[in-house]
Order: C-alpha cells, then sequence, then structure tokens
C-alpha cells in the first residue's frame, strides 16, 4: 500500500507544483493576488499558468478541462472542453490553453435557478478563475477533468451562485477583523481568515434495494415505511465496530479526496443504523465549501463502486436520527493566531471577550437569518428532534464562558475563570489528567466548543457556503460597530470592558447552555423573545427583511435584488421538493402498493373461503379480522390518495411562488401524512411476500 504522505495532493495543483512549474514573477504575482488581493494577473502571468497547468494535467494523462462552479442548485456543475485545438493544414492538433480560458468561462446564466435575476432571452453568465482555490484533477468515467474552481456571475454583474457571496464575505470579515486586532496593538497580522470544518453525515444502503424503492430514487427518503422491530434504541452502531463492506469503502473514499487533497481525517458510524460520518481538517472557508462539495461527490460515486447508495437526504429514514453538516467556524490570522482561542483564563483575555460578545451580539441581531442558512425542505424533517438541534437559534458558551460573562453583566468585568479539574476514573491503571472546563451540549445549534464555534443546523445536503455567508457578514457587522465605537476613545482599556459589558447586557437573552430538546425551553425561548421559525417557509422571509438588506448591501455582499432572487429560488425550491415527493406518493401508492393490497387481500378472502368449504367447524374469524383490518387501511390509503391528488394539484396551480410554497406546507404535507399512516400500518399486516418493496429491516440493517 502506498504511502499517504507520497500521493496527498498529486492532483492538486498546488503550492509545490506552481513553485516548481512557474517563473518567480508569475509565483509571486499569483501570491500577492491570493494573499492581498490587490494585484490583477496581468494577461502575460495568466497565460503562464494556464499553460503550466495544462502541462501538469496532461501528464497525468487529463484531455479535459472544466470551469468547476455551485450554481443555486445547491450542487455543482461543469462543462468539459478539450485541450485540443483545430487542425493544422496537415492534420496535426496540438494541445492548448490559453490565459483568457482559465480565467474566463462563459455558460447560460438562464437555465439555472436565477429568481428572476435572468430570462431566457438574457442568457448569458460568466465563470471567472476563483484563484484562492486550487485546480485539481478529479476521476470520472470519461477519464481524469482538469477542474477550475470559479465564481459565476450574471452578464450583469449578478451572483448566480454560492461562492461569489462566500468570497465577498470574507472579504468583509478580514477588514473588519484587522480592525478590531489593530485596537489591541496587533500590527503584524495582515489577514484574517474564517476557517471552517464541516463534518459530513450519510447514509449508505445497498443499491439493488435503492432501485426498488421509487421514493428514495426520485426524493432521495423514504416516503412510506414502517418502524422496524429494532431501530437504534441500544446505541450499539454510533462509533460500533466499521463492518468490511463499508470499511472498504471508507478506504477508497479516503484514497481519492486524499489525492485531490482533500484531508479527510475522521470517520466513523453514526447513531442511527446504516449511518455514518466524515470529516476534515479544517481549510480557509472558500477552499472548505469546495471541498465539502468535493466530498459528496465523491461519497456518492465510490458508493456506486461497492453496489452501495449514499444518501445524503437529511431524514431518509422516519424514527431514527437524520443526518446534519456540522459547520465548525473560527478566525485565524495569516500568521497564525486563532482569535476565538480564549487561552486558559478568558477573563483576562479582552480581545477574546471583545470578539465573543460581538458574536453573541451578531448571533441575537441575527437569529432567524442564521436559521434560513440552514433552511431546506429536508432539514425541517430532521430540526428538533434525534440529536439535531432545534429550530430556534441559541447559543451555547459552556460554564466557563458563561461564568465570564455574567460576571462583566454584574459588574461590569471579570475577575476570575472556572478551570478545569482532574479527571480521575477510579481505576489505578488509568492516567489521570485535566478536563476540559465545560461540557459538550450537543442540542445546541450555535456552541462554543474550546475554539471555535460549531453550528449544527445546516443540513447533509446543503452547502455549507450560505451558512459561512451569513456568520462571516453578521460577525463582520458587529466587528465595524465595536470598532466605529472605540477606535477613538482616550482610555481604551476602559472603555473596551464597558462596551463588553453593555453589549453582553443586551444580547444575554441568545445565551442559553440547558435542553434544546424541552418544552420548558420552547415556552422560555418565548418569552426571551427569541424568533421560532420550524419550517423553511417561516425562514425565508429573514432574507429580504430590513435588518438582511442593510447587513448584505453594508459589506457589498448582496444587493436587494440578489436577495429578492434567492427568496424567490427557496420558495420554488420548497415547493418543487414537496410536490415531487407528493407525486411520488401518489404513484406508488396508485400502482405498487394499492395493487399489491388488493392482490394479497384476495388471496386472504379466498384463503377463508377454501377453509370454510373444508369444514364450517374451523374457526375464521382470525382471518377474517385481520381481511376487515386490511381493507379498512386499504380504503382509508385509497381516499388519502385522492385527497393528496387534490391538494397538490391545488397547489400547483397557485401562481405567487410565497403562497405556493406556503400551500404545499399547510395543505399538502398533512395530505401527505394521512395517506403514509394507513400504508405503514398495512405494511405491518401485508404478508411481506407481498409488500411491493424493501422495509425499513431490509435497508437499514442488510449492508
Amino acid at each position: 500500500m502506498a504511502n499517504v504522505a507520497e500521493y496527498f495532493g498529486e492532483n492538486v495543483f498546488g503550492e509545490a507544483e506552481m513553485k516548481a512549474r512557474l517563473s518567480k514573477t508569475a509565483y509571486e504575482a499569483l501570491h500577492r493576488t491570493i494573499e492581498e488581493g490587490t494585484e490583477e494577473l496581468s494577461p502575460a502571468v495568466a497565460a503562464e499558468i494556464a499553460e503550466a497547468m495544462k502541462n501538469w494535467a496532461v501528464e497525468r494523462g487529463v484531455t479535459h478541462y472544466t470551469h468547476w462552479f455551485q450554481p443555486l442548485t445547491g450542487t455543482t456543475a461543469e462543462k468539459h472542453d478539450s485541450f485540443i485545438s483545430a487542425p493544422d493544414s496537415e492534420g496535426h492538433i496540438m494541445m492548448e490553453f490559453s490565459g483568457k480560458e482559465l480565467i474566463k468561462g462563459e455558460t447560460d446564466g438562464s437555465s439555472f435557478p436565477s429568481g428572476g435575476l435572468r430570462a431566457t432571452f438574457e442568457a448569458r453568465g460568466y465563470t471567472t478563475w476563483d484563484c484562492t482555490s486550487p485546480a485539481f484533477i478529479k476521476p470520472s468515467s470519461a477519464g481524469p477533468v482538469l477542474c477550475i474552481p470559479t465564481a459565476f456571475c450574471s452578464y450583469t454583474g449578478e451572483a448566480l451562485d454560492k461562492k461569489t457571496p462566500l468570497l465577498r464575505s470574507m472579504e468583509a470579515i478580514n477588514t473588519q477583523a484587522l480592525r478590531i486586532l489593530r485596537l489591541f496593538g496587533n500590527t503584524t497580522s495582515k489577514k484574517v481568515m474564517p476557517s471552517v470544518g464541516a463534518e459530513q453525515e450519510y447514509f449508505l444502503i445497498d443499491r439493488s434495494k435503492y432501485l426498488q424503492r421509487e421514493d428514495l430514487i426520485f426524493t432521495g427518503r423514504t416516503l412510506f415505511g414502517a418502524k422496524p422491530p429494532k431501530g437504534q434504541e441500544l446505541d450499539d452502531h454510533y462509533f460500533g465496530k466499521i463492518r468490511e463492506r463499508i470499511g472498504a469503502f471508507m478506504k477508497d473514499v479516503d484514497e481519492d479526496l486524499w489525492r485531490m487533497g482533500v484531508s479527510s481525517k475522521t470517520e466513523h458510524n453514526e447513531v442511527a443504523p446504516a449511518q455514518h460520518e466524515l470529516a476534515p481538517i479544517y481549510a480557509v472557508a472558500n477552499v472548505a465549501a469546495d471541498h465539502n462539495q468535493l466530498i459528496m461527490e465523491t461519497l456518492k460515486r465510490i458508493a456506486k463502486r461497492h453496489n452501495l447508495r449514499c444518501l445524503l437526504h437529511e431524514k431518509p429514514f422516519a424514527g431514527v436520527n437524520g443526518s446534519g453538516k456540522h459547520n465548525n467556524w473560527s478566525l485565524v490570522t495569516d500568521d497564525g493566531i486563532n482569535m476565538l482561542n480564549p487561552g486558559k483564563a478568558p477573563h483576562t483575555n479582552t480581545q477574546f471577550m471583545l470578539i465573543l460578545a460581538c458574536i453573541i451580539e451578531a448571533v441575537d441581531i441575527h437569529a432567524d437569518l442564521l436559521r434560513e442558512s440552514a433552511a431546506d425542505a429536508g432539514n425541517d424533517l430532521r430540526l428538533g428532534a434525534d440529536e439535531a438541534p432545534p429550530a430556534i437559534i441559541s447559543i451555547f458558551l459552556g460554564s466557563q464562558l458563561e461564568d465570564v460573562v455574567e460576571q462583566y453583566i454584574a459588574r461590569g468585568n471579570a475577575t476570575s475563570s472556572i478551570t478545569g479539574t482532574v479527571f480521575k476514573s477510579g481505576v489505578s491503571t488509568l492516567p489521570d489528567f485535566v478536563k476540559d472546563a465545560t461540557d459538550r451540549n450537543r442540542t445546541s445549534p450555535f456552541a462554543f466548543t474550546g475554539n471555535k464555534f460549531e453550528f449544527r443546523a445546516v443540513g447533509s445536503n446543503d452547502s455549507i457556503s450560505e451558512a459561512n455567508v451569513v456568520m462571516n457578514a453578521m460577525v463582520a457587522e458587529s466587528f465595524c460597530r465595536a470598532a466605529d465605537e472605540l477606535e477613538n476613545v482616550d482610555n481604551f482599556d476602559e472603555a473596551v470592558q464597558e462596551y463588553i459589558a453593555k453589549v453582553l447586557r443586551e444580547h444575554r437573552r441568545i445565551i442559553f447552555n440547558g435542553d434544546g430538546y424541552s418544552e420548558e425551553w420552547i415556552e422560555e425561548a418565548a418569552r426571551r423573545g427569541l424568533p421560532n421559525r420550524p419550517t423553511m417557509v417561516d425562514a425565508i422571509p429573514a432574507l429580504t427583511s430590513e435588518s438582511t438588506e442593510k447587513l448584505f448591501e453594508k459589506f457589498g455582499i448582496f444587493t436587494s435584488t440578489e436577495l429578492k432572487s434567492r427568496a424567490e429560488i427557496a420558495y420554488e425550491g420548497y415547493a418543487k421538493a414537496v410536490n415531487i415527493e407528493a407525486n411520488t406518493m401518489v404513484e406508488m401508492a396508485s400502482k405498487d402498493i394499492i395493487p399489491a393490497v388488493i392482490r394479497y387481500t384476495t388471496a386472504l378472502a379466498k384463503s377463508i373461503n377454501e377453509v370454510r368449504s373444508a369444514s364450517t367447524a374451523v374457526d375464521v374469524s382470525v382471518q377474517e379480522e385481520l381481511l376487515s383490518e386490511v381493507s379498512a387501511n386499504l380504503r382509508a390509503a385509497r381516499s388519502a390518495v385522492v385527497v393528496l391528488r387534490d391538494e397538490a394539484e391545488k397547489a400547483r396551480c397557485i401562481a405567487d411562488a410565497k403562497e405556493r410554497a406556503t400551500a404545499f406546507r399547510d395543505n399538502v404535507i398533512p395530505a401527505m401524512k394521512a395517506l403514509r399512516t394507513p400504508v405503514d400500518t398495512m405494511e405491518m399486516l401485508v404478508d411481506k411476500r407481498y409488500w411491493p418493496m424493501p422495509t425499513y429491516g431490509d435497508l437499514l440493517f442488510e449492508v
């Protein structure tokens, strides 16, 4: 087996390759652009980089390149072009790649979701090279492809993708975080970057069984399915022994990711049966977002190789844990300072306490927007249960920081910090060690975990870009407010303490260290005035609120028009997702389940008659009761199909996107639940030989 260190990043046009293949002039110019953003690459430098990148790729068997971008579908997109040039007079071709082709691409700006930004007759859109995220070679069935990470904007400049706003937000947080550092005398750090690590949860099921489930094929989740005899109640799957088939899959995933420079670090069984997790090492936010897209693509691609299917839906199975994507966020300087590191005694770390106060303020002011950044039709089924955080946004600080915060609130400063005590197991042969100063809280949507904040609400199928755009922007706004207040004060030491205390007093309501699942918290959150947005439709209006528009326009991240377009896309996406689920349920019930149950009841009725004919003395009451119960549920299912079909049709006919989404939420989803109930009941009654699809037991435990 090859040494990982020898092949890690071999399919990345990274630092080592650039240094070896570029002239010193081109290499330094590129680095100035990446690190400072103050220098636009000249055509000559772009041409040299393109030639070096092409030669490197061709040496590895690459014939095609693509501008790899992330439209508002939430997935990635690519158009492959070969390196070949037009044949000369003798029929010979050359392998060419120009600086213009590296920097600029053109794609259809009207066929991707645009929320009205682009009409069909306004088709032009541009992709443009993001030089801060390295180009890489991705394996495919058509051969290896050179992927060039790019932003995607319309002809008129509006962002049509996830990357462009993320890059804009990173510039905003950099500018404002540097102002905070300068307040405390730091003149050496030149750049502040949001550092992100996104843990990815997913399910694996047998591909042959997946292909027998129309709901999984069309929607990514099971729309029907009775609870199996065993679920996750024994907690035996979590961190359990990885089965050989899954281990082989994970090995191949790691190898492919490592070759593409994605630092896949941790993998294990998650809580639900058939559920697993992969976590990479932290990276700069836009690179982390690119890597997470690669992780999702690779999980799906490698699963097919092992005759498995990777499910990234947030709630593919009812009654067991759903899948999330924990977004770990911190701020790191170019010279290695983690601005969210409190140190051993946070009460003495005034810079950290100011940063913490700003983040608390930001989350409180923009809780609705942060909730919206994780809004997804699938996530509606996950949030608030089965180890997912609630839809109510709050901050967990832990006992140490909460104590320091309370000191500030009570008297305007802090004089002590709780320290970790010695952990004692009670076994003499096990070592003692100093515990962390605080516990963890898995029910909190936004939790401080040592030197970072973990936003746990993001759905497993979603891009992490939206959440990080919001976090970068809202914290940049609070940094800006603090810097404006403190930059010109006469007595900084006194003023900063007063400012921290004032902010904490005004925004303490967002801090909650208790059980986020409890009914008591829902009531307490309402008393505190915290927003509760249980569904995606409830969350979307935050995109176009006055505070959101001011926030994003202040830093040039989104215009009002771009925000309105994204709200339109969100409403349309929700309605389309639920509509597909409703159509799938109607088709499965009408064409598969009801006919199968009719065949069963026919056979059961025939059996009853045959037994009666054989002997009138034989008691057939059990068979008759079963026939009656199944028939009653069959009748209920048929009636529910009619109602669901009618409700979906009425919702589809509503012209306004918001009203249409609301109708799907309020009318179609209840009709879907009404159909599922009798079908799941029948699954438990009907002879398995007649049931037309694999059950939960088949899907979750036979891998």
